[in-house]
C-alpha cells in the first residue's frame, strides 16, 4: 500500500468522524424531533459512508473491504427513507413542531 492510499483512507475516516460528531451535536442542540432527524440522517449517512469508504481504501479488496462497501451501499439506500418514515410516523402520532417552524406541509395536505 502506498502513501496516497494511507492519506486518502485516513482523511476519509477523519472527515466521516467529523460529520458524525456534527450529527451528534445536531441531535443535542436542535429544537424538535423533525430537525433532529434531519441532522442525524444527513450527517450519519455522509459521515458513516465516508468512514466505510476510507476503510475500503485502507483494506482493499478483502473480506473487510467488501463488508465496508456492502454496508455503505445499504446505508445510502435506506438511511434517508428510514428518517422520512420516522418523521412521518411522529407527525401522525401528534409530535409537535417547535414554535419557530414556519410551515407544516403534512398538516396542509391533510396527511
Amino acid at each position: 500500500m502506498n502513501d496516497i492510499q494511507y492519506i486518502a483512507g485516513y482523511a476519509l475516516i477523519v472527515i466521516g468522524m467529523g460529520f458524525d460528531v456534527l450529527g451528534c451535536v445536531g441531535l443535542i442542540r436542535l429544537p424538535d424531533a423533525y430537525n433532529r432527524l434531519h441532522a442525524t440522517t444527513k450527517c450519519i449517512t455522509l459521515g458513516t459512508c465516508a468512514i466505510l469508504f476510507g476503510t475500503f481504501i485502507l483494506k482493499g479488496f478483502c473480506v473487510t473491504g467488501a463488508k465496508a462497501i456492502i454496508c455503505a451501499v445499504f446505508i445510502l439506500a435506506i438511511s434517508n427513507v428510514v428518517g422520512h418514515a420516522l418523521a412521518r410516523s411522529a407527525h401522525k402520532s401528534g409530535v409537535k413542531l417547535c414554535e419557530k417552524s414556519a410551515i407544516d406541509k403534512y398538516k396542509e395536505d391533510g396527511n
